[in-house]
């Protein structure tokens, strides 16, 4: 081979190796910050500042599992914020979202307003509802397991002309506070069950009225709700119609609507049960008047046909006996007292249909 190609050879050999060699070491530093992110975010080393766990809306009562405390930055730390070490948590419990709070938001203390503060309670409530208090008692409270946050349904329990009956009027009702406590008292993290007079509840101005009639009509018992039922509720309304969310509605909006109508209580959908349901011995409806209360009278006479002469026995209304001779079966009325005169004279001490 030439000299001159030999040299030239080797040349470009040393030059290919001197090229890959340098690109393999601007690779080899171009990945090293790569590698560095991927083993994970540097923990911040200020600091541990109250946050929020969750999106907290207006109106949100604060409980254990809505904010915690996480590491920030030093020099991201505000005067506003709750440091951990200088701020007690049991003492937020049960205050109230005055203003939108995102999730890992840092809680400020003018974002919380506290039971005694003054409009606490304007600020527990959502824009257009109100607030109205119901007495109960252990009987009709769940035996005291019924805390501020919870949902209930609302029943009425009264007798009509004889017919005993419950209705459940009003559905998923957020409770406010119990007497004048709106937070749950724990003692060595377990929930202390306190007994209660009364309950504040959310409601929506119409509902308010039918509360304060309805306490008027009968006793008022609270039935609590699952938490489980409102994801259910919610469903069946979206599948029915009910609830319509516009079609160029943003993420943010439709989450807004959803969350409203998951929580807004309702009228609608009453039940109820009578006493019959429960014993052959009730009444499923009013009983009928006697005037003066003496034998049944006669509601219709026979039916008569166009010359006038009756066909067919009369109509009584009251309680009758059937009275059967041979064959023949023939309609009574009975007395007041239950006694009925045949026709040859003899009275017999019977039993009302």
């Amino acid at each position: 081979m030439d000299r001159k190609k030999l040299v030239l050879l080797l040349a470009a050999l040393v030059i290919a190796a001197g090229t890959a060699f340098i690109a393999r070491s601007m690779f080899a530093g171009a990945s090293a910050p790569e590698v560095a992110a991927a083993t994970g975010p540097v923990e911040p080393t200020g600091p541990r500042v109250l946050v929020a766990q969750r999106s907290l809306p207006v109106g949100t009562i604060i409980t254990q599992d809505a904010i915690s405390y996480q590491a920030w930055p030093q020099e991201l730390v505000r005067d506003a914020y709750f440091i951990d070490g200088e701020a007690d948590v049991s003492k937020l419990l049960g205050t109230v979202v005055r203003k939108l709070i995102t999730a890992g938001e840092p809680v400020t203390q003018g974002a919380l307003v506290a039971p005694g503060d003054r409009g606490f309670l304007a600020a527990a409530l959502g824009p257009g509802m109100r607030a109205i208090t119901v007495p109960v008692n252990a009987q009709t409270s769940v035996a005291g397991f019924v805390f501020p946050g919870d949902r209930v349904d609302l029943m009425m329990t009264h007798e009509t002309e004889g017919v005993k009956a419950t209705e459940t009027i009003l559905r998923n009702l957020r409770v406010l506070a119990t007497d004048q406590s709106t937070s749950q008292n724990t003692v060595d993290g377990q929930t202390v069950v306190n007994g209660f007079s009364t309950v504040t509840l959310e409601v929506t101005p119409k509902i308010a009225e039918k509360i304060a009639v309805a306490q008027t009509v009968g006793t008022l018992s609270l039935s609590l709700r699952s938490i489980a039922d409102n994801s259910t509720d919610l469903e069946r309304a979206l599948a029915s119609g009910d609830i319509a969310i516009p079609d160029d509605a943003t993420p943010e909006e439709e989450a807004r609507l959803l969350a409203r109508a998951r929580n807004m209580p309702s009228d609608t959908g009453a039940s109820f049960v009578t006493g019959a349901d429960v014993s052959r011995f009730e009444r499923r409806v009013p009983q009928p008047q006697n005037n003066g209360g003496s034998a049944p009278q006669v509601a219709a006479g026979p039916v008569a046909v166009p010359d006038g002469t009756p066909v067919g026995p009369p109509v009584f209304s009251g309680p009758v006996v059937r009275v059967m001779r041979g064959q023949e079966s023939t309609a009574v009325p009975a007395g007041k007292t239950g006694t009925v005169k045949t026709d040859t004279a003899q009275t017999s001490q019977l039993r009302r249909d």
